[in-house]
């Protein structure tokens, strides 16, 4: 069976690109179609891979102004020649679900998210921040995305969502059903320590939607120590906001990253994420997470076994759902052996079953 791998772009390495990583282990032969990639590290799963780029790849500084080409990827994509592969599996948070395959082929799309500015335009436009005049300029834009997701919502024989909330996203927009398979977590790369400081923890790519405002709210508020790991656009605002309890680590590599987990008092999970890995790496590593009761936290989380759950984006629920987190006894056994059950050779599994049970595509399908 010759398979070929379609993801929208390799120019951020985030959950999606880890899912797109092990895809590649388990079809090592088989090129990765992307419209662009930039300079500079990919994960390191990904670093023998076969990638092959759009012509978007020698536009201006590609790897730097991705997002101002928005109009173009569709068209990327649709420019891929996947005529002789027997299996397409795109992964897909915006337009490689638009890949064209040829009738018989099997398209299975694994979905991130169907394209969030195109379906939920004011939610995208509050959380990134835009003024008035650039969002004027995008709504015609983000019409033409909107037309194009729908009229090639049937491009994949079947859909994948990594999380109930998707699936029912996928449903909304596309009136197509898809199978839950949960993102592989790197759960061996984590393990507890008896030692616990005096630290809640965020570990994150740091942009607005993710509510961390909300988080250094609340911690300022309750004077408790909170460390924030990563970095993006959002940062210097959040750094900002900061009061002298709260911590900014920036970048981390993995094995730091594993220690400062095991030693948490808990992690901080404020936003609607479409999945979220996070809380379960910190499950891992024997610790709980104070989670947004939505998204899909509400498949990552047991509320009361695995972490806490608040209801509202507002500082007093977040520093109740702390209080009830310290009140808690937690039991380091139960909280690893759940995130034990979204490891990369569970998610393995169920797709390469997803995969068999999947149709073909019709053999009068159109383009």
């Amino acid at each position: 069976m010759k398979v070929a791998l379609v993801h929208d772009h390799l120019c951020q390495m985030g959950g999606a690109e880890r899912v797109l990583a092990v895809l590649h282990t388990m079809f090592p032969e088989a090129p990765i179609y992307t419209a662009l990639t930039r300079k500079g590290p990919l994960w390191p799963e990904l670093r023998d891979a076969d990638i092959r780029t759009s012509w978007m790849q020698h536009l201006p500084r590609p790897h730097q102004t991705y997002r101002a080409w928005l109009p173009l990827y569709p068209a990327a994509i649709e420019s891929f020649d996947l005529r002789s592969y027997d299996l397409i599996l795109s992964s897909s948070f915006a337009f490689a679900k638009g890949a064209i395959g040829r009738p018989g082929a099997r398209h299975v799309c694994y979905c991130h998210t169907p394209m969030r500015y195109a379906w939920n335009f004011d939610s995208y436009v509050a959380r990134e921040r835009m003024g008035a005049l650039a969002r004027r300029a995008l709504l015609p834009v983000i019409s033409r995305m909107r037309e194009w997701d729908l009229r090639t919502r049937d491009r994949p024989s079947a859909y994948i969502a990594n999380s109930t909330t998707v699936a029912d996203r996928i449903r909304q927009c596309y009136g197509r059903d898809a199978e839950v398979v949960h993102p592989p977590v790197g759960v061996e790369r984590y393990a507890p320590s008896d030692e616990v400081g005096d630290y809640y923890l965020i570990v994150s790519r740091l942009v607005a939607y993710k509510r961390f405002d909300l988080a250094i709210e609340a911690f300022n508020a309750m004077q408790r120590k909170l460390v924030i790991v990563g970095d993006g656009p959002a940062m210097r605002s959040l750094q900002q906001q900061a009061g002298p309890t709260i911590t900014f680590r920036g970048r981390l590599p993995d094995r730091e990253v594993a220690h400062v987990y095991a030693r948490c008092r808990g992690l901080v999970f404020p936003g609607e994420e479409d999945f979220g890995i996070s809380p379960l790496e910190v499950n891992a590593s024997g610790r709980p997470v104070v989670a947004y009761r939505a998204g899909g936290a509400l498949d990552t989380v047991i509320d009361g076994a695995t972490g806490v759950f608040f209801d509202e984006q507002t500082v007093a629920a977040l520093a109740a759902a702390v209080r009830r987190c310290e009140s808690l006894a937690w039991n380091r056994e139960t909280l690893v052996r759940h995130a034990g059950g979204f490891a990369e050779h569970v998610f393995v599994e169920k797709l390469r079953r997803a995969i068999e049970r999947a149709p073909a595509l019709p053999m009068d399908a159109a383009a």
